[in-house]
């Protein structure tokens, strides 16, 4: 901020928004600097909020991002955009190299595979609903295989008798699958393109347009502290007093 007022003596609040459009190049370069360092020294993706509280004041931090992401895409690790977080990956065309023989891979059932479709083309979705679209029932271990993995999460209660916990998808989950939203998974078509779908699927099969992760439905209630005691994620307040 005081990097700003050297260059910017003076200028009122209003005109600082205003000459964000038009920053000083040797703040500009150094708000470029700061933001590729905080994301570099990070082990998670970090947030675009972060990012700005931490810039030059009156830098927009949208167009840093973008132009930082360009700078990065022709090289062999790419500025990555996940959700409103952003993080270095290597090239995805150079995976390979850095694989080590020592690296474990873990594979999922076809039956958590299946949840996971159908929780990130789904969401927000319930237990009950999963079975429905399946056809059969889920174990609790599948959804635990899920959350452990950090891909899938409690999104709220279904406004319905019982409130039933719905289920969605993480920003891990974006980042493990190169996502920048979740409107980004493959319609039907590119499915087909990729042959994950054979030429024999039903006429009627519908694959929905995902909603937004992070936004509670009309008919969702976010998840309270009781929630979380309820379904064993915390320890009830009253056996932690005794």
């Amino acid at each position: 901020m005081a990097e700003a007022q050297k260059y910017l003596p003076g200028m009122p609040d209003e005109e600082m928004e205003h000459e964000a459009v038009t920053l000083d190049p040797r703040l500009e370069r150094e708000a470029e600097r700061i933001a590729e360092a905080l994301v570099f020294a990070s082990a998670q993706p970090v947030s675009e909020i972060y990012i700005a509280s931490r810039l030059p004041r009156g830098a927009d931090v949208g167009r840093i991002m973008s132009r930082l992401k360009a700078l990065y895409a022709p090289r062999g690790v790419n500025l990555v955009q996940v959700a409103d977080h952003w993080a270095f990956r290597t090239a995805a065309d150079l995976s390979f190299v850095v694989q080590t023989d020592e690296q474990e891979v873990k594979k999922l059932s076809r039956a958590a595979l299946e949840v996971l479709a159908i929780i990130a083309y789904h969401q927000p979705v319930t237990r009950a609903e999963i079975e429905d679209i399946r056809g059969v029932q889920t174990s609790k271990g599948t959804l635990d295989v899920l959350m452990e993995a950090g891909w899938v999460r409690f999104r709220g209660r279904r406004r319905t008798p019982g409130r039933p916990v719905t289920f969605g998808t993480t920003r891990d989950f974006l980042d493990q699958f190169g996502l920048e939203e979740i409107r980004d998974l493959p319609g039907i078509e590119e499915l087909k393109g990729a042959g994950l779908l054979s030429g024999r699927i039903p006429s009627n099969l519908h694959i929905p347009v995902p909603a937004g992760e992070d936004e509670l439905s009309e008919n969702e209630d976010p998840i309270t502290q009781m929630d979380l005691e309820e379904l064993g994620l915390l320890t009830p307040k009253a056996e932690e007093d005794d």
